[in-house]
């Protein structure tokens, strides 16, 4: 049977290859015309060059190249569109985003590791459920929750300081952001605890969900994951029957498939006991309003609910893997991106400390609180400076759902010298939206606008920053989207952030380790130690103590 299987796999590849291979060979595109980077490959295009995990190169040189909007090759010759042209991404994320949905291997992909969450549904059931979750977002219970995330990182800092109370040590500072971005979402989403962040030992390394959490990550590169993602999650994602789609995933003769579904199994299991945990509480009156985390909150709004906006079982189990892989990656990699910054501009760590030091020496307590941390001008500069240049997420895609008109807020010329200022979409186009190119556009932040100077942001932005109209939800930034899929925990990643960083800065210096580090795409950035294993991301930097005197 499992041969058959194959087989019928095997076929079913085929068949999209040969459709794929007819459009190419015999059906124009009107995207034909648009300017795009030569191809390695007819057949392989620009994917490779794209999702490579070097690929900054190619992706830095064909947003130079061409500007805003960039036509792209798929497998076999398929035009697909690189943009960051802000009237475009106004289209395209809101006034038309029912039209330009997620990519469905994205969203197949999504089902397969995180159930029914927010990241994995479309239209009407995503409207319900983010409606439903916006509440534990709101400003109100981040201040509710800055406790908890002082608490967490308390227990970081005193870790640290034992790593180096006998002097300056090289410590992977990656490791730690992560262990400590999936403790604060364990505590402050669900009130469980993934890891005890005590001296050096790592409960992440004995805990199952953690150590999943952390093997996605490394899955969603190569050629196993384009492979999946472009045949196998679509294909999977059609079978209504889930015994036998999971009939299918065992039979096929695939480590990177057996991977995935071992990471998925411990994901799903896991949110599964902390849901059950939940409910037996409220069922015994013990979940009441003192329970401030994300998932407590959530079930007893959803409890008292009105029958038609209430989620299922499913739904609601499906919020656990979606908060926490998305809190515990994006954060940890926004955070070790600030630091390993600060390590090469010591001038900015110093300013920085200074006024980390100086709120405090002015604050009754010492920890600061949710109002006068985001009032703190130059760590917000920095923050906003590193999100902008340095988005933890570089490259997001959506799908168009039928023939459209897209409308560009600068003209482009095509390949015949034609100016022209709106596309033709064809029905299936995949369109990569590039967040870093609209982060970082010349025509819109200036000729220093792939710099990264915190300073800009304490003085009045370019005209044209606001001329723009991006339609992002953060400070003129596609960093968290916009629209209606737009990050709807942007708050509680910027108070992560802000906690973790004046803990720190206000007892330890970060120094350079001496080791070129490489940041590796596609998917989340995450930092490498030239010449080592790719699987293993690490980012290594001195520690010490600072001579508060």
């Amino acid at each position: 049977m499992a041969s058959l299987l194959l087989q019928a796999l095997v076929g079913y590849v085929g068949l999209v290859t040969a459709w794929k291979l007819w459009k190419w060979l015999f059906v124009e595109s009107p995207l034909e015309c648009i300017p795009g980077p030569p191809v390695l490959s007819r057949i392989g295009g620009n994917v490779q060059q794209l999702f490579e995990e070097n690929g900054w190169e190619f992706y830095y040189d064909t947003l130079e190249r061409y500007g805003a909007v960039a036509r792209l090759k798929g497998l076999f010759g398929e035009n697909m569109l690189l943009i960051c042209d802000p009237k475009a991404l106004h289209h395209i994320l809101v006034k038309d985003q029912l039209v330009y949905e997620e990519a469905t291997e994205f969203i197949a992909m999504n089902q397969l590791m995180f159930g029914e969450g927010l990241l994995s549904v479309l239209g009407e059931q995503h409207r319900k459920q983010r409606k439903m979750l916006n509440p534990v977002f709101s400003i109100t219970h981040m201040r509710a929750m800055t406790p908890i995330f002082y608490e967490v990182t308390g227990r970081l800092h005193q870790a640290l300081v034992n790593q180096v109370k006998t002097g300056s040590k090289e410590v992977d500072i990656l490791r730690w952001m992560s262990r400590t971005a999936l403790e604060l979402i364990g505590q402050s989403g669900m009130d469980y605890s993934f890891d005890s962040l005590k001296d050096d030992h790592d409960d992440v390394e004995e805990n199952s969900y953690a150590r999943s959490v952390k093997r996605f990550g490394g899955l969603l590169s190569g050629p196993g994951f384009f492979f999946a993602c472009n045949y196998l999650f679509p294909l999977t994602n059609r079978l209504e029957l889930p015994c036998f789609k999971r009939w299918v995933l065992d039979c096929l003769p695939s480590q990177w498939v057996r991977d995935v579904k071992d990471v998925a199994d411990t994901m799903e299991n896991t949110a599964l006991d902390i849901c059950k945990l939940k409910q037996k509480e409220i069922d015994a009156g013990e979940n009441d309003e003192s329970k401030k985390d994300i998932i407590s909150i959530l079930m007893r709004a959803n409890a008292s609910a009105a029958e038609e906006d209430r989620l299922t079982d499913r739904e609601v189990v499906g919020q656990v893997a979606t908060l926490v892989f998305a809190a515990m990656h994006t954060t940890s990699s926004a955070l070790s991106r600030i630091l390993h910054l600060l390590t090469k501009r010591p001038e900015v760590q110093e300013k920085l400390r200074a006024e980390l030091l100086e709120a405090r020496k002015n604050n009754s307590e010492d920890e600061l609180g949710y109002d006068q941390l985001v009032m703190l001008p130059y760590l917000d500069a920095v923050c906003r400076e590193t999100l902008r240049v340095y988005p933890p997420l570089g490259t997001l895609s959506r799908t168009a759902r039928k023939d459209m008109v897209l409308p560009l807020a600068k003209p482009i010329r095509t390949t015949s010298g034609k100016e022209i200022t709106e596309l033709i979409i064809p029905n299936g186009t995949t369109i990569f939206i590039s967040i870093t190119g609209a982060n970082t556009n010349p025509d819109i932040w200036g000729p220093d606008s792939y710099e990264w100077k915190p300073e800009r942001w304490l003085e009045p932005l370019p005209e044209k920053v606001s001329e723009a109209h991006m339609p992002g939800i953060y400070s003129n930034l596609m960093t968290f989207l916009g629209g209606s899929r737009a990050c709807i925990g942007f708050k509680f990643s910027q108070l992560e952030m802000k906690v973790v960083l004046s803990t720190l800065l206000a007892s330890f210096k970060f120094e350079d380790a001496g080791k070129k580090i490489i940041w590796k795409m596609p998917g989340i950035a995450s930092p490498n130690v030239e010449g080592t294993d790719a699987t293993r991301p690490a980012l290594p930097m001195i520690l010490s103590l600072v001579d508060k005197q």
